[in-house]
């Protein structure tokens, strides 16, 4: 049995350094198909321009048109026809670049890959390669398909645009023939990157099958949904046209049943329903959106789908990754026990800003011996190498041959933790390059998982042996039988090694990755390298972290005061995941945190019930980010959902608003996104969130005008028919009013600026209309009192004049002043027409110009006065008027929307 064995392990070995033969590579290619990710038929351009003309709010604009034009009235005709070709252009974009989603996934599978065919190693492009193929990995590598480790030497791949991790993953062969099949840690998988070492793998799946293929088949079959604001409007939309309905057939069967000519009846009630309908209404969201998504892009937000503004306006829950996101996504040395103190490392974790503290003061670290040798060991126990973030290559390293300067900015090639081990000694002025040549390597033993640590063996100018160590604390300390304190070389005690295992343990408490460091010097120049690692010197221990963004922890409390609940999801460890949490205000005491094994055990019923308690999701992977969003969005949250890698996407799309991060985010999940933050601050999302809470402000704002308006109107004709008047106002004038106050003034009200308590108010409900708090009682109290002031002004000219001309007129001109007045009233829902600022908002103020210069020129310009059937007013007229008008605002200053909505 075991020469069996012996043999299958040497065959197999045989064949992976032979690999395919092209004859079988070609028939298998045949079989499995390219090494590229499907994506399902797209929609055509055609059916996507179709598809705008579907809407209902378009069909009854449209229908409005037909009116229109029936009517004679071509100026309205040609408005409305345009705001549908503005509205149909935009909605194409959007819905053309979603298509895109796929194709960016592609982008990240390599596009060439080094395998070994006919026992030759060869270059072939990526999409080529088939299951059976030996790819030839090394640093930089991007691996090009799903596989099974045959080979490595110090292999690490960072997996963190799939998994979440800030830390590279190490790399080991195993049985590939076991039950159950491979662990992760032998396996590497397509679009992951070869960070430090070399490796072979065996291709085990490609294209669609590979664990990116699985996420792109998830996005594929997650469905679109409306927005909050798509819903909101479509249902007002629906209830706007039933009223049109109404209206039309109410106001012309009581006209005719009253003996009126029944064209003239026709004619009354067609123009209030085109009147009714307020076309206005796409437009002024259009042009809110647009204007939110200018002053968001400035804010470094970018828009994808306007309606996304709105939709993060109303968000309640924003779920996070928090690598790259709430976090730096860069490794950094924070603390350093050394000698007998523990040292905090300060400044910025990409130059040589900052420095050491002790107890709060900053000292020199030339000054402390056992720290400066702590850092000497780290930069020399190393294989990665700083570069400059501008000039990014080898040269720049020859300029830090003798000193560094504070302003300099690194990048490192190699490990995550070795390159913050060298920023953070660079900080102290000690430079690998510069170490590099005092000390040269003549040896090293590579660091190995089973050993958890790594050593190299240098000489010195004077030749001079001496072994430097670093790796796990418990392995190093055992390896050691003296300590570095600030007195010097000592005997390392069971008590003091005790002391030693309790700081790193309460440092790793604290989220901290330690790394312990040793030494010690071969006198005689001959070692034996098998021996090298005994009889050490403990020098220190070295804890670092991937920190919090500074924006991170303000940006957490704007969004708690903004009745935000922020939820952390990542693929980091519990501890790590809670301390980093807790830090940034996002954990609290009593809150829950759920693992994905955890997760694992639950449906996502069993979640519903304790999402509410749940701040921290640690060890997840992308079904359980979708899982979560999902779990959410079922308990009625509006849920927004950031992230930058491969594995946010799927729950980027599925959640009601979808953030990426526009650096470091992959090309996939800005195009899953409705929104992309391209500074990749956290902070951001919370200028949006106020950017969304202001749009959907005044389009309440717009809706509350543009409908009380509607209603004074339709008030004015069907009471004074009912009452036995003669008609209160001609078709022709209706649609006067209908173009002077549902136009440029209804328009202004979309780029009113926010109100300074807009962002300390609780989040809108998912079942609010958008008639919610209050807003029907105010647009149907002023509404009434418009139409009644106005039939109040048309009675009195009429009974002091007989004049039918002066009456209507008197009328027009009321109907238009209290309009013009309630616009100003709009500007807030909770406060008085006394007590708003009126000059905050210039357009509008030009807008009410415009429109009162309009229809003083149709009262007073002859020509204009014959077109529209008017005559001049007296000044008794106009006094009666000016008190009607201004009664309005005095007596609508006490009814009051639901204060709960503030």
């Amino acid at each position: 049995m075991v020469k069996a064995t012996e043999k299958a392990i040497e065959k197999r070995e045989l064949v992976y350094d032979r690999g395919l033969s092209s004859i079988e590579a070609k028939k298998r290619l045949e079989t499995h198909g390219l090494n590229a990710l499907s994506a399902k038929k797209g929609t055509s351009a055609i059916k996507i321009i179709i598809s705008q003309f579907t809407d209902f709010m378009v069909l009854v604009l449209l229908g409005a048109t037909a009116i229109s034009i029936f009517m004679g009235e071509m100026t309205e005709a040609i408005t409305i026809i345009a705001i549908v070709i503005l509205n149909a252009s935009l909605g194409f974009v959007q819905e053309y670049r979603t298509e895109k989603t796929l194709e960016a996934l592609k982008n990240l599978a390599a596009p060439t890959a080094r395998i070994i065919r006919d026992s030759e190693i060869v270059v072939i492009p990526a999409e080529q390669i088939v299951p059976g193929d030996v790819l030839i990995l090394e640093a930089g590598d991007r691996v090009s398909g799903d596989g099974d480790i045959v080979w490595e030497s110090n292999l690490y791949v960072d997996e963190s645009l799939l998994t979440g991790e800030s830390v590279p993953c190490e790399k080991k062969p195993g049985n590939f023939y076991g039950e159950g099949g491979v662990a992760p840690k032998n396996r590497v998988y397509m679009g992951t990157v070869v960070t430090s070492g070399r490796g072979k793998a065996i291709v085990t799946s490609t294209g669609m099958l590979t664990e990116m293929g699985k996420i792109a088949d998830m996005i594929q079959n997650i469905e679109e949904e409306q927005t909050p604001l798509q819903r909101k409007l479509d249902h007002l939309g629906k209830f706007i046209v039933l009223g049109c309905i109404l209206i039309c057939v109410i106001v012309t069967i009581t006209g005719i049943l009253r003996g009126e000519p029944v064209f003239t009846m026709l004619l009354a009630g067609i123009s209030l329903a085109v009147a009714a309908i307020p076309e206005g209404l796409p437009a002024v969201v259009t042009i809110a959106l647009a204007l939110g998504v200018q002053r968001m892009l400035k804010r470094n937000a970018l828009i994808r789908r306007l309606p996304a503004v709105e939709t993060l306006g109303c968000a309640n829950v924003i779920c996070s990754d928090k690598t790259g996101t709430l976090t730096q996504n860069r490794m950094t040395v924070r603390r350093i026990l050394s000698g007998d103190n523990s040292y905090d490392v300060v400044g910025e974790s990409d130059s040589a800003k900052g420095g050491y503290e002790l107890n709060d003061r900053e000292i020199e670290v030339i000054k402390a011996k056992p720290l400066a040798l702590t850092l000497e060991i780290g930069a020399l126990c190393n294989d990665a190498r700083l570069v400059s973030k501008k000039e990014n290559d080898t040269s720049y390293l020859q300029r830090f041959k003798d000193k560094v300067t504070k302003t300099e900015k690194f990048s490192f090639y190699g490990d995550p933790t070795e390159g913050a081990i060298l920023i953070a000694a660079a900080k102290a002025g000690i430079i690998k390059s510069k170490l590099d040549l005092e000390y040269k390597r003549i040896d090293e033993i590579p660091f190995d998982s089973d050993r958890k640590c790594m050593s190299v063996i240098c000489a010195n100018q004077k030749g001079d042996i001496g072994v430097y160590s670093k790796g796990a604390p418990d392995v190093i300390i055992q390896k050691c039988s003296k300590v570095l304190t600030n007195r010097g070389v000592n005997e390392l005690t069971p008590t003091i090694r005790k002391q030693i295992l309790r700081s790193n343990e309460l440092m790793a408490s604290e989220a901290l990755r330690v790394i312990g460091v040793a030494y010690k010097s071969i006198v005689q120049g001959v070692f034996d390298k098998n021996k090298v690692e005994s009889e050490l010197v403990f020098v220190g221990l070295i804890g670092m972290i991937d920190p919090p963004r500074k924006e991170a922890v303000e940006a957490v409390s704007k969004c708690r005061l903004a009745g935000i609940k922020p939820i952390m999801i990542t693929g980091d460890h519990r501890l790590t995941a809670t301390s980093i949490a807790k830090e940034i205000g996002i954990f609290s005491e009593g809150d829950l945190v759920l693992t994905g094994e955890e997760l694992d055990k639950m449906t996502v019923e069993d979640l519903m019930e304790v999402a509410d308690r749940t701040s921290v999701y640690a060890r997840v992977s992308p079904k359980h980010k979708l899982m979560i969003v999902s779990a959410l969005k079922s308990k009625g949250n509006i849920v927004a959902m950031t992230g930058d890698g491969v594995n946010d996407a799927p729950a980027v799309k599925e959640a009601d608003i979808g953030v990426s991060m526009g650096i470091t985010g992959t090309d996939v999940t800005k195009e899953a996104s409705s929104m992309i933050l391209m500074d990749d601050n956290f902070a951001t999302i919370v200028s949006a969130v106020e950017e969304g809470r202001v749009i959907y402000s005044n389009i309440r704002k717009f809706i509350r005008y543009l409908l009380s308006c509607n209603i004074g109107e339709v008030l004015t004709m069907f009471i004074g028919m009912m009452l036995g008047m003669p008609l209160p106002l001609l078709p022709v004038h209706i649609l006067l009013v209908n173009l002077v106050t549902d136009g440029l003034p209804a328009m202004a009200l979309g780029v009113e600026p926010a109100d300074d308590d807009i962002m300390r108010s609780q989040p809108r409900g998912s079942t609010d209309n958008i008639f919610s708090h209050g807003l029907l009682n105010l647009i149907l109290f002023r509404g009434i009192f418009i139409g009644l002031c106005t039939l109040a002004v048309f009675t009195s000219i009429l009974y002091f004049t007989s004049n039918l001309a002066a009456a209507r007129t008197g009328a027009l001109v009321t109907l238009v002043a209290t309009q013009l007045i309630h616009v100003f009233e709009c500007k807030s829902e909770f406060k008085s027409i006394f007590e708003i600022k009126f000059f905050n908002n210039i357009p509008l103020i030009l807008a009410v110009s415009c429109s009162l210069a309009t229809i003083l020129s149709v009262v007073y310009i002859p020509a204009l006065a014959k077109m529209f059937n008017t005559v001049p007013l007296t000044l008794t007229e106009w006094l009666l008027i000016a008190g009607f008008s201004a009664f309005g605002p005095i007596l609508s200053s006490f009814v009051k929307p639901n204060a709960k909505y503030r």
